[in-house]
């Protein structure tokens, strides 16, 4: 967690030479977007252009009135930033007449080197979102929060919003939580354990217990949680929503871990898979053991096994969620 990602990321460009800097999410809606083209089109000289922007609305209450910003305006930011962000950094000279930005005529310097604004993902978890940055012609970046079924459904669903208005969709980058064991037992009881935790957390920032997003414009489908989340007193329902919520994450021995993520890859076309490895109190030294497992036996296969190379058509399969989202963000 960082107040500013891409001062964190600059700090890993002059430390590294090759591997890809990506973050997840900035969101938009609480920074000046002429500023944040800046700082990405800096990062991108910095980098040498290997940059992967991820962007999102957000969802806590308390963060939008830290920032002074109405929440109710969060989508038509989001959109007018994101489409701003993209004309400042793809042309030379520009200006913009939006309804929360007026600016004359300008450029943003330094120029970047590469074309960031190619490389741009959105979060998507609400229905919402995921109109939104088809249209934009953003990657989907998914936090696996239902079932993967689902999730095959709302890349289906992205990529003919994105190809209607002329955008090439691209494979989804995905987020998960991982618990790696070397037995079936222990990653089990890792995720049990330390996931149901994060019931609370999330409930103590986002407080969707009490509905108040049912009432705040734009985001309307995430009062529908309050109903799941007033139930997690009730130590059974717990139980069953804690193994639910474990069943769509990536747990196991190596080789589970393997074979789930290959399953995940065939259903969304996924070339991208983004990892948690400390949830709730874990301690140390059990993530440590769970990330240096999935680095050791995981990562090699993942990286040259013919199976994931390339680029796949995502099968849809036919989805059984409730209509109850449990939205646990990795």
């Amino acid at each position: 967690m960082s107040p500013s990602l891409l001062q964190m990321l600059s700090y890993y460009a002059g430390r590294t030479s090759k591997i890809t800097l990506g973050t997840c999410v900035i969101v938009l809606p609480w920074h000046d977007p002429i500023r944040v083209a800046e700082q990405i089109a800096l990062l991108d000289v910095m980098s040498g252009g290997r940059t992967l922007m991820g962007f999102g609305r957000g969802a806590a209450s308390v963060e939008y009135e830290g920032f002074r910003i109405p929440m109710e305006e969060a989508r038509p930011r989001f959109v007018e930033s994101a489409q701003l962000i993209v004309k400042a950094l793809s042309n030379e000279r520009f200006d913009w007449q939006g309804e929360f930005y007026k600016i004359p005529e300008m450029a943003i310097r330094p120029r970047p080197i590469s074309h960031p604004e190619r490389r741009f993902y959105a979060s998507s978890v609400s229905p919402e979102s995921s109109e939104i940055m088809a249209k934009l012609g953003f990657g989907m970046l998914i936090v696996m929060q239902n079932e993967w079924a689902k999730a095959a459904e709302d890349v289906f669903r992205y990529r003919e919003i994105a190809a209607s208005v002329g955008h090439k969709p691209r494979p989804p980058i995905i987020l998960s939580n991982v618990a790696c064991a070397p037995t079936r037992a222990e990653a089990r009881d890792w995720a049990m354990r330390y996931l149901g935790e994060k019931w609370d957390s999330i409930d103590n920032h986002y407080h969707f217990a009490d509905g108040h997003l049912s009432n705040v414009k734009g985001y309307e489908s995430y009062g529908k949680l309050a109903k799941t989340y007033t139930k997690m007193k009730d130590a059974t329902f717990r139980d069953k929503a804690t193994d639910f919520y474990v069943s769509i994450q990536v747990v196991g021995t190596p080789d589970d871990c393997i074979q789930q993520i290959g399953e995940l890859r065939r259903l969304t076309g996924m070339d991208h898979f983004v990892t948690e490895f400390s949830f709730g109190s874990m301690p140390h030294h059990l993530a440590e053991l769970n990330m240096r497992l999935f680095a050791d036996k995981v990562v090699p296969v993942l990286q040259k096994d013919a199976a994931f190379q390339g680029q796949i058509d995502p099968f849809v399969g036919k989805s059984t969620a409730s209509e109850d989202r449990l939205f646990a963000p990795a």
